[in-house]
């Protein structure tokens, strides 16, 4: 495993000598449009497992992305190999149509401090709330980026992730009201404690989330991927393309269904994949918006 090899995948041709925050936000942008977030792996007969070298193989070597437990844990290797004061830290999901956070603690996140300033670096999360910048650690803050306005929250030592989206144009009226779109204006997206993690703290929940047929993971195929005005993402059979901002105040929203035969071509021209294993596709109804 090498940095080199890291940054030809995200195409981070940056300085590498700074610990600050415009370095962290420039290799952290190079990462989440080059990585997807992505489950296919469970939906295409692979097993998800968390040793750094399967993860570092599969997403530098083999151009594939994954999930938070994996896209951080990269990340946050190589944020380390930098020289960055770096800890991982473990979150409980916001589930809407349970209007409820999860039980289990399923998200791993970074933690980063410079200059005594701590801040969160999630490239783990995925369509449109996955941040674009790292977000300083300070509550009732109000964090503008190109996705929306983001906010933690903070009371009784526990941590509370928040996302304003804007409004949405969506030109397939079909998809109106689809349960992909999320139609809250500023939705929860999960908490957290500060208490240190680590990658083995995980190792039940990479098992049950591949598994379980309770699992969204298991309902699912997904993968989503930053742009430079938006996102895209594939879920199921639905292709969704992203433009933040598109007229003032108001983000674009397209849907387009696809055949069976045309999957494995968007994959591979619009995430840049291409899986050693046929995917079959899955799209069960689920608590997931984009």
């Amino acid at each position: 495993m090498n940095l080199e090899e890291y940054f030809a995948r995200t195409g981070y041709k940056g300085s590498l000598e700074k610990q600050d925050l415009e370095t962290l936000t420039d290799i952290f942008q190079h990462h989440i449009r080059a990585v997807p977030f992505e489950n296919l792996s469970i939906h295409c007969g692979e097993k998800i497992t968390l040793e750094l070298e399967h993860v570092y193989n599969k997403i530098v070597q083999r151009k594939r992305g994954g999930w938070c437990m994996e896209n951080n844990q990269l990340l946050g290797w190589v944020l380390k190999r930098l020289g960055y004061d770096v800890s991982f830290l473990g979150a409980h999901v916001f589930n809407p149509h349970q209007n409820t956070y999860a039980t289990i603690m399923t998200h791993l996140l970074v933690k980063v401090v410079i200059d005594d300033k701590a801040y969160i670096v999630d490239g783990g999360f995925g369509v449109s709330y996955q941040m674009w910048q790292p977000m300083e650690l300070v509550s009732g803050k109000d964090q503008p980026q190109a996705p929306g306005v983001f906010r933690f929250m903070e009371k009784n030592a526990i941590w509370y992730l928040e996302k304003m989206r804007r409004k949405q144009y969506i030109p397939n009226q079909s998809f109106s009201n689809s349960d992909l779109l999320e139609k809250k204006e500023c939705r929860k997206v999960y908490m957290f404690s500060l208490e240190p993690r680590t990658v083995e703290d995980f190792s039940f929940q990479c098992t049950y989330l591949q598994t379980s047929p309770d699992s969204l993971f298991t309902k699912k195929s997904i993968c989503t991927l930053q742009t430079t005005n938006g996102f895209r993402a594939l879920i199921g059979w639905t292709l969704t393309e992203a433009t933040y901002n598109y007229k003032e105040n108001m983000d674009l929203v397209e849907f387009i269904t696809l055949e069976d035969e045309e999957v494995e071509k968007i994959l591979k021209e619009k995430f840049n994949i291409t899986l050693d294993r046929k995917l079959v596709p899955i799209n069960i109804k689920g608590p997931y918006t984009i």
